[in-house]
């Protein structure tokens, strides 16, 4: 059962498919990454990205999620010989759901580490007043009958 079956919560569908998205982008380790906040409204993601150039990474937004895939465009020397093999080379998707709202401001690679920066609008709250009509009222046991024809007074004022 979905903690978004309330009838109180009306709308907020969306969340729970939110919510399955995240905790299945949770269970990915690599490439590590930090998120901060680097400003009162802007953030930054920084993964540890070695190996990898600008043409090996691609940054996208995909239906308010970011997504960094990686990739080494040349193949590695296969006749090479690793006595030990601590650095990943292999190829790699990483997903963040964002807000709504949330804009990606760039992105840029610098010693081994992919830095994406992102904005936080702030939400202008808005007061709408919705207007409260009376519901027309036929007069107790009477039926209320149309005119059969108007005519227009005209306003003395």
């Amino acid at each position: 059962m979905s903690m978004f079956n309330s009838p109180l919560l009306l709308g907020f569908d969306h969340f729970e498919r939110v919510l399955d998205r995240v905790s299945k982008a949770s269970a990915e380790g690599y490439p590590p990454y930090n998120i901060e906040q680097t400003g009162e409204h802007d953030l930054r993601i920084t993964l540890a990205v070695a190996g990898f150039t600008e043409a090996d990474l691609a940054v996208t937004v995909e239906d308010n999620q970011l997504v960094v895939r990686g990739r080494h465009a040349v193949p590695e020397d296969e006749t090479r010989i690793f006595l030990h093999r601590g650095i990943a080379a292999r190829q790699f998707q990483r997903s963040f759901v964002l807000a709504e709202g949330i804009e990606v401001k760039g992105a840029r690679l610098e010693n081994g580490l992919l830095h994406i920066d992102l904005a936080r609008p702030v939400p202008e709250t808005v007061v709408r007043r919705i207007h409260i009509e009376k519901a027309p009222t036929p007069a107790a046991g009477r039926t209320v009958e149309a005119p059969a024809s108007r005519t227009r007074k005209s306003d003395p004022s």
